[in-house]
């Protein structure tokens, strides 16, 4: 009985996922879902990337979270529409959450929107949104293991930026290790070597991100 309540609310959510995508093609927007444990630097890489390309194309972003608003309240200062998303306790955000933000955001007016799911490396693996590609950011100090540990999460990965690439140095991850597994686990993850303090690889991103977008 509990996998069958398990997989009519995987139904149910595909459902809404294959909504939330007809809506965003039919505004002609590209969506990436964001992906990370908390604190790898899923904001960080919204907020250079928006640096880098506002000039180019117009943005709009959904912030997931448990609870507060701060990441919204800084990717709103660079001008560009948020919705903050809280789940009250919920792992990740699921379609029917983004679809309740879609309907807050000026879809006609965005050609890229960015979906920062909730610091998480299990649950937003189960749950589609209706984004045209998974972005996943893990980071050095949280050490090169990660994908033997979630290996669901990496192995649906379209990109897999690894961030804070300044403090390896000073830890003891064995790059060869984690790309490794990496390549393992998936035959189309890209993996972009990066740092948002410094600006390493970013332009990597930016080149990556630019090649998926149908125009810009």
């Amino acid at each position: 009985m509990e996998i069958k309540v398990l997989k009519d609310i995987l139904s149910a959510n595909d459902q809404r996922a294959r909504e939330n995508r007809a809506l965003l093609d039919e505004h002609h927007v590209f969506t990436v879902n964001i992906t990370a444990s908390p604190g790898a630097g899923k904001t960080s890489v919204i907020l250079e990337t928006i640096h880098r390309l506002k000039d180019r194309i117009t943005f709009g972003v959904v912030e997931g979270d448990v609870s507060s608003s701060i990441d919204a309240k800084m990717v709103g200062k660079e001008g560009v529409p948020v919705v903050q998303i809280n789940t009250g306790g919920t792992c990740h955000l699921d379609a029917t959450m983004v679809s309740n933000a879609l309907s807050n955001l000026p879809l006609a007016k965005i050609d890229l929107l960015i979906i920062e799911n909730v610091g998480n490396l299990i649950c937003p693996a189960s749950f589609a949104l209706g984004e045209d590609r998974k972005v996943l950011v893990a980071s050095v100090p949280e050490g090169h293991d990660k994908p033997h540990k979630y290996p669901v999460m990496f192995s649906q990965a379209d990109v897999v930026i690894l961030n804070k690439m300044d403090l390896l140095p000073h830890t003891d991850f064995d790059l060869k290790a984690f790309e490794s597994a990496v390549d393992g686990l998936s035959n189309k993850a890209q993996i972009l070597r990066v740092s948002c303090k410094t600006g390493e690889g970013i332009e990597a991103w930016i080149a990556w991100l630019l090649e998926q977008l149908p125009a810009c």
